[in-house]
Parts: C-alpha cells; sequence; structure tokens
C-alpha cells in the first residue's frame, strides 16, 4: 500500500473514488456477499420515500468517523434510497456552525456537542437531536515524552507536579462541550486536580494536537485516535490513560442533525440512520471487515494516515509508548448488537451533569426533559426495528467510572453536586 504521511487536506465527497477503487478490487467482491443489493428494497420502503437524494454528512478525520464513510463507499446509502457525501471538516467549531446554518445536514459528532448547541453553551442556541451513537471507547488522553523524562507516567504522578505549581501544566481537548474535555476533565480530577483552576486548558482541532505537541505547546492532550498512536509512532508522547479506562463502554461520537431537519426530511432521516446502522453492523463482524475499514479511512480523503496506524487499536491491540502491550478489552466497537448505537437517555443526562460540575451552565436543568428532547430515541426504534436490531428495555444503564463513582442516570442534580472536585456556581 502506498505510504501515506499523517496530515490532512479537505475533500468535498471523497466516497465517490473511493467507492470505484473498491469495485475494481478485489476486496469488494470479497464484502459482496455480505451487502444486499444496493437498489432501494422493500425494507428500505417501509420507512417512507426520502425527501433528499444526497445528504452532507461533515467528520472530522478521526477513526470513528468510519460508519459514515462506509455507509457511503460500500453502498448501503443508495440501499436506502439516498446519496451520503462525506464531508471534511476542519475542526468541531466548524462541525457545530456548519450543522446551525445548513451547510451540512448530518454529522459525525461529540457526544456533547449536540447538547451544548441546545443549552447555547458557548455559541449558537438551537434545537439538536442525536439520532444514534456511531462508536463506544477508543479515544485516550496522551502526555509528553517531556514528562515521561521527569518521570510523571501516571494519574497520582502528574497530580503531584500540578499541585506543586513550579510552573503552569498546559492539557488541550478538542472541544468546549466535547467528550474529550469531558474525559480529560474527569480523569485530572479523579487525582485531585481542578481542570479549570489548577492548570490550563486549550482547544485544539484533532489533527493539529501531534504538531501541537512536537512543538511545546502543551504537556497532554485528550483526542481520538489515530492521533493518540500517531504521537506514539513519531516518538511525541505516550497514552497515560485509555477512554475506556476512564469509562468502560462509554458513548463517544453520535450521528447528529438539528431538530428542525427531522422535521423537514423525516424519512431522509431514517434512511441515513438505516444506512450508517447497517455500516455499524458491518464493520463489528469481523477483523477482516475492521481491516477493510481501517484501509478504507487511511486515505487522504478521511483520515490521511498508514493504515498502520489505524488498525493495531481498532483491532484492540494497544501500546502506550513506554514498553507496555497489552489486549484491550474495551477497544473501539460500532455495534455490539445495538447497544453502541441506542441513544441511551442515561448517557445524554451524563454530559449535563458535567456541563454542571465544571460550570459550563450555571444552574440545573431538567436533566431528563433535555436528554428526551435531543436523543430522538422514538426515531432509533423505529429504524432498529425495521433492520431486526435488538432495542433495550430501558432507556438508562448503570455503569461504574474511574473513581469508583456509580452513574445510573436516575438522580443526575445529586451526581452533579456529589463531585468534590468541581466548578460549580455558588
Amino acid at each position: 500500500m502506498r505510504n501515506q504521511q499523517d496530515a490532512t487536506s479537505p475533500s468535498n465527497d471523497p466516497a465517490q473514488p473511493l467507492r470505484r477503487t473498491l469495485i475494481k478490487s478485489g476486496a469488494a467482491v470479497a464484502v459482496a456477499g455480505l451487502l444486499p443489493s444496493l437498489q432501494p428494497t422493500a425494507r428500505a420502503a417501509t420507512l417512507g420515500k426520502p425527501e433528499m437524494e444526497e445528504v452532507k454528512i461533515g467528520f472530522i478525520p478521526l477513526t470513528d468517523c468510519a460508519p459514515i464513510v462506509m455507509a457511503a463507499v460500500l453502498g448501503f446509502d443508495k440501499k436506502y434510497g439516498v446519496k451520503i457525501i462525506p464531508s471534511k471538516q476542519a475542526s468541531w467549531a466548524a462541525v457545530r456552525d456548519n450543522l446551525v446554518t445548513g451547510g451540512i445536514q448530518m454529522a459525525h459528532v461529540l457526544y456533547g456537542l449536540p447538547y451544548g448547541v441546545q443549552l447555547g453553551v458557548g455559541g449558537p442556541k438551537k434545537d439538536m437531536a442525536i439520532l444514534m451513537g456511531l462508536n463506544r471507547n477508543g479515544q485516550a488522553i496522551s502526555l509528553s515524552d517531556a514528562l515521561a523524562k521527569e518521570g510523571i507516567t501516571t494519574g497520582p504522578a502528574l497530580a503531584k507536579a500540578v499541585l506543586a505549581k513550579k510552573r503552569t501544566y498546559t492539557f488541550a481537548q478538542t472541544f468546549p462541550t466535547s467528550t474529550h474535555a469531558m474525559w480529560l476533565y474527569y480523569w485530572l480530577a479523579t487525582y485531585g486536580i481542578n481542570p479549570l483552576k489548577d492548570d490550563k486548558v486549550i482547544t485544539v482541532p484533532p489533527p493539529q494536537m501531534v504538531a501541537n505537541m512536537r512543538v511545546g505547546s502543551m504537556d497532554g492532550f485528550c483526542v481520538g485516535e489515530p492521533w493518540n498512536a500517531v504521537a506514539i509512532n513519531q516518538k511525541i508522547g505516550f497514552t497515560a490513560v485509555t477512554s475506556q479506562e476512564i469509562w468502560a463502554d462509554h458513548p463517544e461520537k453520535v450521528l447528529g442533525t438539528t431538530a428542525e431537519f427531522v422535521e423537514k426530511y423525516p424519512n431522509t432521516t431514517k434512511a441515513v440512520m438505516a444506512a450508517v446502522l447497517e455500516a455499524c453492523r458491518w464493520i463489528d463482524a469481523s477483523d477482516a471487515n475492521r481491516t477493510k475499514m481501517a484501509e478504507t479511512i487511511a486515505a487522504p480523503g478521511y483520515v490521511n494516515t498508514q493504515v498502520a496506524t489505524i488498525l493495531p487499536r481498532i483491532l484492540g491491540n494497544y501500546t502506550n509508548g513506554l514498553g507496555k502491550s497489552w489486549h484491550d478489552a474495551h477497544p473501539m466497537t460500532f455495534y455490539e448488537d445495538g447497544q453502541v448505537n441506542f441513544p441511551w437517555l442515561s448517557d445524554g443526562m451524563w454530559f449535563l451533569t458535567q456541563f454542571r460540575r465544571w460550570g459550563l451552565i450555571k444552574t440545573d436543568p431538567d436533566y431528563l426533559a433535555v436528554a428526551k428532547a435531543v436523543n430522538r430515541v422514538d426515531l432509533y426504534q423505529a429504524v432498529a426495528t425495521e433492520l431486526k436490531v435488538p432495542v433495550p428495555a430501558s432507556t438508562l444503564r448503570t455503569s461504574k467510572l474511574i473513581d469508583g463513582v456509580t452513574w445510573d442516570g436516575k438522580d443526575p442534580k445529586a451526581y452533579a453536586h456529589g463531585f468534590k472536585v468541581n466548578d460549580l456556581a455558588v
């Protein structure tokens, strides 16, 4: 395979040449048997005729953009009567702005971003919709090799250095209401660091993380793959903790849009959801499919990196850059019998509790009401039923995070106010 550099270059519609490439390759023959006819099917018809023929879906060059890309490249979109046009975006702020203004119709988007827009946190306020989850796990916090040389490789060691206040330590996340900000803040706070008072936090787009660490702009960052693996490969940093160590099977990226789009184009919305859900199921079906996915998204029009940078971690094979290797029990997944994709209300409420904890919102919202408004469980249930994807009986799930605190969605206000390290408004 052609050697590629870890960089990015915008491309408005890379799916078409890649689809042609797959059709010409032997790999396409291998996957063809797994794919139904690419013509609209009877099942697609039961979801209603799409009101739009083409849907532009924004994405950031990260491994977890894969369901959007594969739905287009493998033709699942055609099966449901739409054409998905993946549209590379420069930053999460660009994703937000283009969603709000209609420059894109949907997006591969951080779980917390639609909630921030829904509440008008740090930007425009608009009613939003989370249609389904795209993936779980697969992010990480990387620290610089300079810290490793100082013997700072763990959370407790970092806390000791930060709280000694010999200098200001700088950490980067990808967007103020991002999953990455919340994983970073939660991890630092677990060891007694208040991320908003004891250090400096900056916002950096994912593809720019490694370059910024290389020139000394930060001591650490939280970002999605493959950029943590890139930091190791380029001997810039090491993986201090994976996001799944912070919260095993945590929600990550979602398929998001505006409530207005859902109202105007309900059939188009369901058609895209069906295509993306099928892509999620296809990716998780085998290691061969995960490998083909990695080969596809590594291309310049998508993530623009080497397949060898993406593939190990997508298969669960991790190294931390300090000599440790392991097979992760909770790698990035895209389906898991629909458990990944169901828009759990408790997941949405968790982000609201962290917004409250860190002062992004100054009063307690009606947590459940906001989650019900944003997470379109009704649409997901309709699409999942048509695709014969299992749907959970409850909209809440229970998890225990790295600090030993259990989250079950039943008392979000008490949970939000129960953390010793916080930035709650008095």
